[in-house]
């Protein structure tokens, strides 16, 4: 039997295994979704099926450079609570897989699944082994990687919480912290004004005009239009790398720090654990109540 991509979707969204595990599973059972599952439990590859839905939006960000500066990575995992963030086991996980990827040529998700870690097991096979061991869903959510020649990655993290890396056109440790940790404090959206979409541009114009509705009545035409212009240019200063004010020294922006030094930045990341996930409003109250009616 053909076993589809839905099939294998389907299946690692009702046990939380890996691509690969599923895919063999499905082939296996023939197709059979509830013998694949069966079969899987069995063999203990579906320890995280009641965890699985569950939301993780607590974790831990890894970070690390290589020591020529050729390579930098950031990793993404997440967990239920702040508790098993802390934990040793976990946090040891998110150093192997961080310092796995550092190395290793992983393109996507499938591939950062399958990556072998220095125990020899692979990282999905470790996240489940946590989930069963810790009790909670765990999630490697995403990770980001640059490498060149030239040597001018760097890296920074913010506690457990908020990582930065940044990739400068020439080696430079002590810039490169700086420029990451002004990205860690100061949250562009992308490197330069030119790289700020058009729709974001618009939407700030339209909030503008609203804003200044009473003011910009009755006024000609190109100063309503320079009006905007202004604010829109201050906006982009604000949002853009290049633009802001440098944390450090407010005197000068980022761009004119980077050409005292002599060095361009290319590209830069930011994760903050958490960000963009919908966390579950708990009431705890309620669910007690629940309980002991259910008793």
């Amino acid at each position: 039997m053909s076993i589809s991509a839905a099939m294998v979707k389907e299946l690692r969204e009702r046990t939380g295994s890996g691509m690969m595990e599923c895919k063999k599973a499905l082939v296996e059972a023939d197709g059979n979704m509830e013998l694949a599952i069966e079969n899987m439990r069995k063999a203990g590859l579906a320890k995280a099926d009641k965890k699985s839905g569950r939301i993780a939006a607590e974790g831990v960000i890894g970070v690390k450079v290589s020591a020529d500066s050729t390579s930098v990575v950031m990793v993404d995992v997440n967990c239920e609570t702040d508790f098993v963030a802390k934990n040793d086991d976990f946090v040891k996980f998110v150093d192997d897989v961080t310092t796995a990827l550092l190395t290793a040529d992983v393109a996507n998700d499938e591939q950062l699944q399958a990556l072998v870690l220095a125990d020899g097991s692979s990282v999905d096979e470790t996240r489940r082994a946590m989930i069963a061991k810790l009790g909670e869903n765990i999630t490697v959510r995403r990770f980001e990687k640059f490498a060149t020649t030239n040597g001018g990655q760097a890296c920074y993290l913010h506690g457990s919480k908020i990582g930065v890396i940044v990739e400068l056109a020439q080696a430079d440790a002590e810039l490169g912290k700086d420029v990451a940790m002004h990205i860690a404090a100061s949250k562009p959206i992308c490197l330069s004004a030119d790289q700020v979409e058009a729709e974001t541009i618009e939407k700030e114009k339209e909030i503008f005009l609203a804003q200044q509705e009473d003011k910009i009545k009755g006024k000609p035409s190109d100063i309503v239009e320079k009006m905007v212009s202004g604010r829109i240019n201050k906006f982009l200063a604000e949002v853009t790398l290049l633009g802001q004010a440098f944390i450090k020294d407010d005197s000068k922006t980022i761009a004119q720090l980077l050409k005292e030094k002599g060095n361009e930045a290319v590209r830069f990341a930011r994760f903050e654990v958490g960000e963009g996930i919908e966390k579950k409003e708990e009431d705890f109250a309620a669910e007690v109540m629940a309980q002991v009616r259910g008793s």
